[in-house]
């Protein structure tokens, strides 16, 4: 009898934790990709409760979602330029810093950023860069160049390759990557400019396979495509693919001569999410140093974490895809919101290159 007893007072205090763990959740709405398992899991046995996760591929449908009425939300993951358009939103929650001591741990050039002045309700969490991924081997025996944009804008390369280039799908980033390779900014406004921009995509797109923002991963690590316009922890993610199951074929990422678009990723707190207290507890967390390598050891992204330097190896911190050299830095520019007149004859080339 005394068992049995033992056995049902097991089953109750296993079936009360289970019920207490429902409650306590952490809903967290990030980039495909971006949040290594492993670091899930040492979370979760910190805070003793369940970390959800809902995905976007790009920071277009994540504020689409939220502006259709999409609720519920503790932690977002924009970009700058999208932090920008959640604040003049509002919403977002400011930060509670007493809780964030692990804070002081952020690199001084990114603690004051023009999106959000002083981390009032940002803090970083990965940089990236918009770039090309390619086979390396295939290139090379294609003699085509691998330092340029000129890779998946030009015919007399394209003619090459076509139907094994993906681009993202993107308005912001491939428009991006049309005007850095014409010479322009990023924020370029002038609508002649976007023009020669739309002219120059639409020559090259019917020579690409399609638009992707996550599905060329897998096409470049088992080869079926050859060149990717992508995100450098993508292509990070599809080498190492492609070396664990080995590929006959190698590949590579760097960024393009003319430049790129350099992105900083941040933690915000959604107005909507219920445990402000958990999105705090999992932003501190990842702000200590061994954490925050993660997200460059295990996820192949820079990071504006000082003290996940001593952390992160070498090899990662060498590669100058996922950790620019200031020769590469002085050509990378990040994206800002624009005006709402901008925006709107953006959509409207946006939607003229998709159907045409």
């Amino acid at each position: 009898m005394k068992a049995l007893r033992r056995s049902l007072l097991a089953v109750l205090l296993a079936i009360l934790a289970a019920l207490a763990l429902a409650d306590d959740v952490l809903n967290l709405y990030i980039w495909n990709t971006y949040l290594s398992e492993e670091t899930i899991r040492r979370f979760e046995a910190q805070c003793h409760c369940r970390l959800n996760q809902d995905f976007y591929s790009d920071n277009e449908e994540m504020l689409a979602k939220l502006e259709a009425g999409a609720v519920g939300y503790d932690l977002l993951v924009p970009t700058g330029f999208a932090v920008e358009t959640l604040l003049r939103q509002k919403a977002l929650r400011p930060l509670d810093k007493s809780r964030l001591p692990n804070l002081k741990n952020v690199k001084a050039a990114f603690r004051d950023p023009w999106y959000d002045p002083g981390l009032q309700h940002s803090v970083p969490y990965a940089t990236t860069v918009t770039l090309l991924g390619y086979n390396a081997t295939r290139l090379a025996e294609l003699g085509l160049p691998t330092d340029s944009w000129a890779l998946i804008f030009e015919p007399r390369y394209l003619e090459k390759l076509k139907g094994k280039v993906t681009v993202l799908n993107s308005q912001r980033e491939l428009m991006a990557a049309a005007m850095k390779y014409l010479g322009y900014s990023v924020q370029e406004s002038d609508p002649a400019r976007w023009e020669e921009a739309k002219r120059l995509i639409l020559r090259a797109k019917p020579y690409w396979a399609t638009f992707s923002n996550s599905t060329y991963i897998k096409d470049l690590a088992i080869g079926n495509i050859w060149v990717a316009h992508g995100y450098s922890s993508d292509m990070y993610r599809a080498q190492q693919d492609a070396q664990e199951a080995g590929r006959p074929f190698s590949i590579a990422f760097r960024t393009p001569k003319e430049g790129a678009v350099l992105a900083v990723d941040s933690f915000v707190l959604h107005r909507s999410g219920g445990r402000p207290d958990l999105a705090h507890q999992f932003i501190n967390f990842m702000l200590d140093g061994a954490n925050a390598a993660d997200v460059s050891n295990l996820i192949g992204a820079g990071n504006p974490n000082a003290a996940a330097t001593p952390h992160i190896t070498p090899e990662i911190a060498a590669n100058p895809g996922i950790f620019p050299p200031p020769a590469d830095l002085q050509q990378l520019e990040m994206l800002r919101d624009f005006d709402p007149k901008t925006r709107r004859l953006l959509s409207r080339m946006w939607t003229e290159i998709k159907v045409r």
